[in-house]
């Protein structure tokens, strides 16, 4: 919908505040009184007893729930879209839920973390009833359904594994997978960014490898990973190698939480050499989604719709993570729908005419 040029009834767009006991004292200092937007079809208020599924959006790192209802110039967010393609008769009515779950760290993964903050916790034991609670939603796991997009699809598709009492249908588009390559390949970047905060600063000249790696406790920050989040977090304006950097800080403390180690968690290499440590790359390979099939396939079962998608010019190659965990549900067996698209990472809201109407007519099938 390049020209907005809308005839058709909108819907209406809540915001509602929650105050969270789960994100109170959170170790990042986050606020745990949050806001969210809540969407409501044009039906709803036009009859006082018809209750509606729910479909929750999971955005992606660095985002919140309330940037996916903000304008859009020469296209549609993603109350627009819903409310079109309800009026074109391609997906149900459905209320919609934007959760704000952004972090200092720039997001998190929708996991619990003792680094992060309990975001899993607090999406399925506080929010989904709070939501239950003010408004007529079918409350019930058949028709509730869940869909994100890179660490949202994340969050889509592990949510699926570990919490199908939640869920009856997720949709991951273009979510982490494959951590070899999403993750791993980026790390040198990351090092070399974090470089910049090591003390004493490198000079030119002769360098004592060996002193300069026996120095470091494998896994643990020696300041400068402390160094460098204080000074991302006073800048006005960071940079995307910044971003990038904190991203993977992010992901570490998603993955190798550590309550005992400084900043909440370890990291997977080498401040100095850049090589990998084997048993912590072993924690985050523990939440990569294609190992984590074998292990959740039963809850994997349980869902009415797993809709999965990739652009296959991913620039974090995540289209080989995607193609790796279709290929893990095939073989064990669990129904799902993947489909790739001709382009890359960013600026694919527009998958959600897939989704969306997927979603609910898989979530009808509770009726």
């Amino acid at each position: 919908m390049t020209l907005k040029r809308i005839d058709w009834p909108g819907g209406e767009l809540l915001e509602l505040e929650h105050s969270s006991n789960i994100l109170k004292d959170n170790p990042l200092g986050d606020p745990h009184v949050r806001r969210l937007h809540v969407w409501l079809p044009p039906q709803y208020n036009r009859s006082r007893n018809k209750r509606f599924p729910v479909l929750y959006d999971l955005v992606g790192y660095t985002g919140s729930g309330l940037s996916h209802t903000a304008w859009k110039n020469f296209g549609e967010n993603v109350q627009e879209r819903a409310a079109r393609l309800i009026h074109e008769r391609r997906m149900s009515p459905v209320i919609l839920v934007f959760p704000d779950c952004f972090t200092a760290l720039g997001g998190n993964q929708y996991i619990n973390s003792s680094a992060i903050g309990n975001y899993a916790n607090y999406l399925t034991r506080e929010i989904i009833p709070f939501i239950d609670g003010e408004l007529r939603t079918l409350a019930s796991r058949d028709a509730r359904g869940c869909f994100g997009k890179s660490s949202g699809g994340y969050g889509a598709i592990v949510h699926g594994m570990k919490y199908p009492k939640y869920w009856g249908a997720i949709a991951d588009h273009s979510g982490d997978a494959y951590f070899d390559f999403v993750y791993r390949s980026d790390w040198p970047n990351t090092l070399n960014a974090l470089a910049k905060y090591r003390k004493p600063a490198r000079r030119e000249g002769p360098f004592n490898v060996t002193k300069a790696a026996a120095t470091l406790t494998p896994g643990l920050d020696d300041g400068r990973v402390r160094r460098f989040l204080d000074a991302f977090w006073a800048k006005e304006n960071p940079g995307g190698g910044d971003i990038m950097c904190l991203m993977n800080l992010a992901m570490a403390a998603s993955y190798d939480p550590d309550p005992k180690a400084p900043n909440g968690f370890r990291l997977p290499f080498n401040l100095e050499t850049g090589e990998l440590i084997p048993q912590r790359w072993k924690r985050w390979l523990a939440h990569d989604p294609i190992h984590m099939v074998q292990k959740y396939k039963a809850n994997l079962k349980t869902l009415r719709g797993i809709f999965i998608d990739c652009g296959w010019r991913d620039q974090y190659h995540i289209h080989y993570g995607t193609r790796l965990l279709s290929r893990e549900l095939a073989k064990h067996g669990v129904e799902h729908v993947y489909e790739e698209f001709d382009d890359n990472h960013s600026g694919i809201d527009y998958r959600m005419e897939r989704s969306l109407p997927f979603l609910t007519r898989a979530l009808a099938k509770s009726g």
